[in-house]
């Protein structure tokens, strides 16, 4: 049996909404959108698809959930400045140290929690 991450998906209550944060917030570029429920980002080998889905979680409060999307970044301090101007709702807003380098970590609109990562020597 081989196991290997062949998609990531984003469930989502909202799929506009989805795709404007994505793409406009995040920078992702839309690849395809498959009918009204389900789109595709561009995201080299991995897709990332974003579903809506009258069962997706609503997170409000502060609850982590269990699958956090984890983006690289080349200038950690620049894309909290850029974030924090489109008003992102941050968990951790300053660079903080981590085994890796240096991690952020926010919210899509939806609860969904997404990480930066700027990776030091590597």
């Amino acid at each position: 049996m081989m196991n290997q991450v062949c998609v990531i998906s984003v469930y989502v209550p909202n799929l506009n909404k989805a795709i404007d944060f994505y793409t406009n917030t995040l920078g992702f570029e839309l690849d395809e959108q498959y009918g009204p429920n389900i789109a595709s980002l561009v995201h080299g080998e991995i897709p990332i698809i974003l579903e809506e889905n009258d069962n997706a979680n609503y997170n409000q409060d502060n609850k982590i959930t269990g699958v956090v999307l984890g983006l690289r970044t080349e200038d950690i301090y620049e894309t909290v400045k850029f974030l924090k101007e489109k008003e992102v709702n941050f968990i951790v807003d300053e660079p903080t140290n981590c085994p890796p380098g240096k991690y952020i970590s926010f919210k899509d609109p939806f609860g969904n929690v997404l990480e930066y990562l700027q990776f030091e020597n590597m």
